[in-house]
């Protein structure tokens, strides 16, 4: 069933920071090295759960919903085995595109803020288009 967003609505992501999360967990060769805290690309993939579950109810079968951008501050660190969170809040819509105001937690306070936007696609068409892209 199609049911369009209301202005405000807010969903919620939530995970325990494991090894994987982390940022020390990033590096694909010896001249990379990063701390031991939750990494910036799996807050930002955090928050963009928390977007993408909210909009499931805009979706009609045969669909799903896809990042398009991202705007993101992360404000402070995460050690390994606290609980975060990412709530995604519906602002508007921007022709076809869905605007989302994030925020992501930890139990210390706010971690991370910033914008995010998403579109309905067609599986089966995005699926296709990718097949497509490396058949030339």
């Amino acid at each position: 069933m199609h049911m369009n967003l209301e202005m405000n609505e807010s969903a919620e992501a939530r995970m325990v920071v494991q090894e994987a999360d982390l940022a020390s967990a990033l590096p694909i060769s010896e001249e990379d090295n990063f701390p031991e805290v939750f990494a910036t690309s799996r807050m930002i993939a955090l928050m963009e759960l928390a977007a993408a579950r909210l909009m499931q109810k805009a979706l009609t079968e045969g669909q799903l919903s896809v990042g398009v951008g991202v705007n993101i501050k992360h404000l402070a660190a995460t050690p390994k085995g606290k609980e975060v969170w990412a709530v995604a809040t519906f602002t508007r819509m921007e022709g076809k595109l869905y605007m989302f105001t994030i925020e992501a937690f930890d139990e210390a306070g706010k971690i991370g803020e910033g914008s995010h936007s998403r579109a309905i696609i067609a599986t089966e068409r995005l699926l296709a288009g990718a097949s497509k892209r490396f058949s030339k």
